[in-house]
């Protein structure tokens, strides 16, 4: 990495800034971390903090002005996203943000002004997508070896709901959950959502309910061109964390299954059975996790466009969008619809 361009500031200290913290700190050489800042000064005197031994920044503006720092990973919750990137590109400082952007699309095209007028680099943090099972069926549709894809096939179930208050801050299941889905789909396919028709019940916890939000949901999506995806979620699968992708296309098809946490298979008079799946997605996608960063401060030495991209962003936020109001209205809702100003 060039000298000047390795030193990342952290911003957030939850579960997500601590995996990002970790993994730069043991798996990704060559880059630094100038310092941490969350707002709540109690996250500061966490353990793994102190084991790395990382600066805490007082305030954020001490971020903004310390010119060792070139970068930000921002991993705060989703509301703050944009007023810290808009931030960040202000001071000159290239971006990496957790998903999803936010959840107004008028004010994410306005953020996104400010990024390219800065002439900043910002990618956002879908990692799906440099998983390496994912990343070999996106490569299996980009080669052509399964022709045209036709249908897009998703399933995405955590092993358990979240906690309530993080319902109450979360956006929703559209936006929270499923964003991930709705990025994969558009990477799969190869090619831009026109409508969206969506589904949902709380038929896991009615306390979801409660809040305003659902805990099951399915969703059809068509994309210029003509093909569907078809996806469905639910907060708690059981047998653990259920991730499985499909693409159908004009000559064969791709798909990725959940891998078992081992190979071994146990067969007796009782039956054939394997272990368990990956319990949640930290056990699931680590090392997508620590792919994602690498990619980005490649983009930042080389000077290439980032792999994951603001338009990426807006318009898995987007199709969220339209999801919330397609299950609200019990109607398919075009992208049109939710983004008049486009």
């Amino acid at each position: 990495m060039k000298s000047n361009l390795n030193t990342v500031a952290v911003i957030g200290l939850g579960r997500m800034g601590m995996i990002h913290i970790a993994n730069i700190v043991e798996h990704i050489p060559g880059v630094a971390i100038g310092g941490v800042y969350d707002p709540d000064p109690s996250r500061a005197e966490s353990e793994p903090l102190q084991r790395f031994n990382l600066r805490r920044y007082r305030s954020e503006d001490e971020i903004w002005k310390d010119p060792a720092v070139r970068a930000v990973c921002i991993c705060t919750p989703t509301t703050t996203h944009l007023e810290y990137i808009r931030k960040a590109a202000r001071a000159g400082k290239h971006i990496f943000c957790e998903k999803p952007i936010g959840e107004d699309i008028a004010a994410i095209r306005k953020t996104l002004e400010d990024v390219a007028a800065a002439g900043v680099t910002l990618m956002i943090g879908f990692n799906r997508r440099f998983d390496d099972n994912f990343r070999r069926a996106a490569k299996a549709v980009l080669d052509g070896e399964i022709g045209t894809p036709q249908v897009v096939k998703i399933t995405s179930r955590d092993p358990h709901p979240p906690s309530l208050e993080f319902v109450k801050t979360s956006g929703g299941l559209f936006f929270d959950m499923s964003i991930h889905d709705w990025d994969m789909a558009r990477f799969l396919m190869g090619s831009e959502v026109e409508w969206v028709f969506a589904t949902g019940s709380n038929l896991v916890d009615p306390e979801i309910g409660r809040l305003g939000d659902i805990d099951t949901a399915a969703a059809v999506l068509r994309f210029a061109g003509g093909g569907i995806a078809v996806i469905d979620n639910s907060r708690q699968a059981v047998y653990g964390y259920d991730q499985r992708i499909e693409v159908f296309g004009s000559r064969g098809s791709v798909a990725v299954g959940n891998q078992p946490t081992n190979t071994a298979w146990i067969s007796t008079a009782e039956g054939i059975r394997h272990d368990p799946i990956p319990h949640f997605f930290i056990n699931r996608y680590m090392q997508s996790y620590r792919d994602e960063l690498r990619l980005f401060f490649d983009s930042l030495e080389h000077g290439s466009p980032p792999p994951v991209s603001g338009h990426d962003a807006l318009e898995a936020v987007k199709i969220a969008r339209a999801a919330l109001l397609s299950h609200r209205e019990n109607r398919p809702v075009s992208l049109d619809e939710v983004d008049p100003g486009k």
